[in-house]
């Protein structure tokens, strides 16, 4: 492979990062959402938008080169181009405020592959992208974590009971941004979690393909913690953990045409886990379809915890095909068979499920265990057909009282 395709670490990565401060922690921003009524799907150059190619600016792989004042001294629209290629990248930031106008478009065209040494990674994930306010990342090329190697290191902890555990790095990381756009993108073989959303407003993650093998280990497609207004859209996510997860904090999320499997499907949780978790509110998923997931659609409590709270969720216009748990609520989360410990303290109401249909592979095609403390209210659930061959699928309710409605197989609980 020819160097001036690869790099064991690409310097130049940090012209974007404005203000390239490996330790400062910045400040939350928010402000309105800059591409409302605006059409995303077409990239169009702006007025004297400067393009930035890695190569013309020394991406020559000697790891030595620092383009760092190209985005200082850029005042105008900016666009940094990754033309066809492949280029190493290690760990980094990409820390605003910049100076350039926003948004600032990340183009990638080749590969921008991460190095193989999980160790190199001390800051927690690969590339962090934080204050920043107007980003679009776009271009149809691909993020390879290269994560098969560091796969054997990787520790469960989301069933870490006593949170004492160090995850594997996600590929593409976000925090405390707002107006963020990523487009068109393959992210494949994490080390981690593909890609990673916390603390941010207005981000719209659209036609994206995130992609690593069935038993690569806590890869979650989209993980979204403590965020407002997210939008999932038209995304294929085949891997080895959740497609979509979502923990405290989330509210205003909208899930649409989202292709899932293999993995374990789309969850809300674990809540309850930790002491002031803040309510996830407002979640929207609709026209969706799981093909051989371990889970379809689920919520799932701590017993034993700490209280929390999930309101106004609604799952519709979903098919699935050989799905596992199809439809799932679990408050009593990594304690079965027959669990002893006291009850969730998490609170759960207005959970919709409707028009869910297709395949199971367990007969038992709805788990309603809720919290015998505070039993789920306001649930709803209509026209579902879940079939298992050529057996009868069953239905269960623990400590609530579902609305059932419409066509119903499995039948509703008694």
């Amino acid at each position: 492979m020819a160097i001036a395709k690869t790099a064991s670490i690409l310097i130049l990565f940090f012209a974007l990062a404005c203000n390239a401060d490996m330790t400062r922690k910045p400040e939350p921003i928010a402000g309105p959402d800059m591409f409302k009524n605006k059409n995303v799907a077409k990239d169009v150059l702006l007025p004297g938008e400067q393009i930035i190619n890695v190569v013309d600016f020394g991406a020559i792989g000697d790891g030595k080169f620092d383009c760092t004042q190209v985005c200082h001294e850029t005042t105008g629209p900016a666009r940094l181009l990754v033309p066809p290629g492949r280029f190493l990248v290690s760990s980094m930031f990409f820390s605003g405020p910049c100076t350039a106008a926003s948004p600032v478009t990340i183009q990638v065209q080749g590969t921008v592959a991460a190095t193989v040494d999980v160790s190199e990674y001390e800051n927690g994930d690969w590339l962090m992208f934080q204050k920043l306010d107007g980003l679009k990342i776009i271009g149809g090329g691909i993020f390879d974590g290269q994560g098969k190697d560091s796969w054997q290191y990787s520790q469960n902890c989301e069933s870490s009971a006593d949170g004492s555990c160090a995850r594997n790095p996600s590929s593409l990381f976000f925090s405390d941004a707002n107006n963020v756009v990523v487009q068109g993108i393959r992210s494949v073989n994490p080390k981690g979690f593909h890609i990673f959303v916390t603390k941010c407003t207005n981000v719209r993650l659209r036609k994206l393909k995130l992609l690593a093998p069935a038993t690569s280990p806590n890869t979650d497609g989209i993980h979204i913690s403590h965020s407002d207004t997210v939008i999932i859209s038209r995304n294929t996510i085949a891997t080895g953990d959740d497609c979509i997860s979502m923990i405290q904090g989330v509210k205003n999320i909208f899930i649409n045409k989202l292709r899932c499997g293999p993995g374990h499907g789309i969850s809300i949780g674990s809540l309850g886990k930790y002491p002031n978790e803040v309510e996830v509110k407002g979640v929207r998923i609709q026209n969706c379809s799981l093909t051989d997931t371990t889970n379809g659609l689920r919520i799932k409590a701590w017993p034993d915890k700490y209280p929390g709270a999930a309101s106004d969720i609604s799952f519709s216009n979903i098919i699935m095909q050989n799905v596992k748990n199809p439809i799932i609520i679990d408050q009593e989360y990594e304690c079965h068979p027959d669990c002893k410990k006291k009850p969730s303290l998490v609170k759960l109401q207005n959970i919709h499920f409707a028009n869910v249909r297709g395949t199971t592979s367990t007969p038992l095609a709805v788990d309603l265990r809720c919290s015998q403390l505070y039993p789920c209210q306001g649930i709803t659930v209509r026209d579902i057909d879940l079939k298992v061959g050529l057996a009868p699928t069953i239905s269960q309710c623990v400590n609530t009282k579902p609305l059932f409605g419409g066509l119903l197989m499995p039948p509703a609980c008694l």
